[in-house]
C-alpha cells in the first residue's frame, strides 16, 4: 500500500466496513456528510426521521453508530441534542466540522425562472435570507429537513419548486442546482459529534466533554471551574441546560481541551466529581 493509501485510510476511525451510521434526516444530509468525513464513505447510511431515532437506533443495536449535530457557528447550539446526550447512556467517540454550502436545487427540467416555491428547513432558509429576498413571487416553505426537502421535489414531480440543500442532495436526487453557495455567511460551520454504546471504542482525543449539576449555593461555578485553570486545561465551550422538572436548576456542559487518560484531566475530573451532585463523562474524541 502506498503512503497516500495509507494516509487516507489514517483520516478515517476505524469501523467495520459495513457498519451502519444514523443520523436524522434523509439521504444528503449533512449529517450523512459529516459520517463520511469520520468513517469514510463505506459506511452504510441509516437516515431517522427525528435525533432521539438517531440514538434510539444505536442504544438498540440497529446502528454501529450515530451521528448528531450538536453546534452551529451561526445558529447557536442545538439544545435538544444537548439534553438528549445526557438522557442517554451512549458516548461521543469521535466530532468533525462540515462548511455548510447552501444550493437551489430544482427538476433537471426546470430552470430558474419557473421557479414559484421554495422548499427547505427553516434553518436553512433564515441563513439564505439575502438571496431569498431579492426574489420576487416565490413561497418560502418550511420542511422537517433540507435533503428531505430535495427528495419531496423530486417525487412529486413539481417543476415550480426548488429546495435549498447540500451538492450531495442535489447528486443522490439527481436534481439539477440552479444557483451555488447562496448561503449570507460563507464562515457557516456546524460541529457534529459522532456516537456509540459505551465501550465500542476506546476513549481518548484531543477533546474531552462532560456534564454535571451542582449545588446551589454562592461560588459552586466558580469552584467547579478553578478545577481546570489550576491544571492549565483550555475550556472551549460551557453551555447549562434546564432540568426538566426542577425550575431553576441546571446541568452544565463542559468541552476540555484535554485527553481523559492524561494525568492532569484525571486528576481534574476527580477534583470536579468531588464537589457535583450529577457527573457524567460524554467522551474523550479526536476530530476529523
Amino acid at each position: 500500500m502506498g503512503t497516500d493509501a495509507r494516509m487516507t485510510r489514517q483520516r478515517f476511525l476505524r469501523i467495520s466496513s459495513r457498519a451502519t451510521a444514523a443520523f436524522q434526516g434523509e439521504l444528503g444530509a449533512f449529517s450523512q456528510r459529516a459520517a463520511i468525513n469520520i468513517f469514510g464513505p463505506r459506511v452504510d447510511p441509516l437516515p431517522c426521521v427525528a435525533f432521539d431515532g438517531v440514538f434510539e437506533k444505536v442504544m438498540k443495536g440497529e446502528a454501529a453508530v450515530g451521528v448528531i449535530p450538536i453546534e452551529n457557528s451561526l445558529a447557536g447550539s442545538i439544545y435538544q441534542n444537548f439534553d438528549l446526550l445526557a438522557q442517554h447512556s451512549l458516548e461521543a467517540i469521535a466530532e468533525t466540522y462540515v462548511r455548510i454550502e447552501h444550493h437551489l436545487i430544482a427538476d433537471p427540467s426546470s430552470n430558474f425562472g419557473r421557479i414559484r416555491k421554495i422548499y427547505s428547513h427553516p434553518v436553512a432558509l433564515a441563513q439564505c435570507r439575502r438571496f431569498l429576498k431579492r426574489l420576487k413571487r416565490i413561497e418560502e416553505i418550511s420542511f422537517y429537513d433540507t435533503a428531505g426537502s430535495v427528495k419531496y421535489i423530486r417525487e412529486q414531480g413539481l417543476k415550480d419548486a426548488a429546495a435549498i440543500a447540500s451538492a450531495d442532495a442535489a447528486r443522490i436526487y439527481r436534481m439539477k442546482i440552479l444557483r451555488r453557495g447562496i448561503e449570507d455567511n460563507r464562515e457557516n460551520y456546524t460541529r457534529f459529534l459522532a456516537l456509540a454504546r459505551k465501550g465500542a471504542f476506546r476513549p481518548g482525543g484531543a477533546k474531552t466533554t462532560v456534564v454535571f449539576g451542582l449545588r446551589n449555593e454562592p461560588g459552586a461555578l466558580f469552584k467547579a471551574l478553578s478545577v481546570f485553570a489550576l491544571r492549565n486545561i483550555d475550556l472551549t465551550k460551557i453551555e447549562s441546560r434546564p432540568i426538566h422538572g426542577k425550575p431553576w436548576e441546571y446541568l452544565f456542559y463542559l468541552d476540555l481541551h484535554s485527553d481523559v487518560g492524561s494525568r492532569e484531566c484525571r486528576n481534574a475530573l476527580r477534583h470536579l466529581q468531588e464537589m457535583t451532585l450529577y457527573f457524567k463523562i460524554l467522551g474523550s474524541y479526536k476530530t476529523y
